[in-house]
């Protein structure tokens, strides 16, 4: 695996069940979990730069990345492989150096240009077989935090402080 300094993340279906609810005056809302928050905190603590990456233009996505203090946000990103060309251009890494995670057929060209490709175990099967690491955990429940804790134990024990 080629040394990974950033991780690019798509929202919906990764840091998320893939689901939303609406409430009775229209809002949305979508549920994160913290085992992926955990996940992206220690990832930051240890150097790892981070970018979501979203088909949609949500307040939610918004309020994840300032929560995390994740700078690179690309919203409402209809090709997500140009937004990856740019973050690692802004950011002076080579797309080697950089993992993503995605989980449906908008994710391909992503993920076909990064050093490390990533899917949730509930991804699209097309997804699930064009990429170089398949998490155990769905969507929305540890698939993120798994995708880190392995960048970091190629590094060094991601299990100790």
């Amino acid at each position: 695996m080629p040394r990974i300094l950033a991780v690019a993340l798509d929202v919906d279906g990764v840091l998320t069940d893939g689901t939303f609810w609406w409430g009775p005056d229209g809002s949305e809302f979508k549920r994160f979990s913290f085992r992926d928050v955990m996940g992206i905190s220690r990832g930051r603590q240890r150097g790892l730069r981070f970018a979501l990456v979203s088909g949609e233009d949500v307040p939610q996505v918004h309020r994840f990345a300032a929560k995390m203090g994740i700078d690179d946000v690309y919203v409402g990103c209809k090709d997500k492989a140009a937004a990856l060309r740019d973050f690692a251009a802004r950011r002076g890494l080579d797309l080697l150096g950089v993992a993503f995670m995605g989980d449906d057929v908008n994710d391909l060209p992503a993920l076909a240009i990064v050093g490390l490709s990533a899917a949730p175990s509930d991804a699209e099967p097309s997804v699930l077989h064009c990429v170089g690491m398949v998490s155990r955990f769905p969507g929305g429940r540890g698939a993120v935090r798994e995708l880190i804790e392995h960048i970091l134990a190629g590094t060094e024990d991601a299990t100790c402080p």
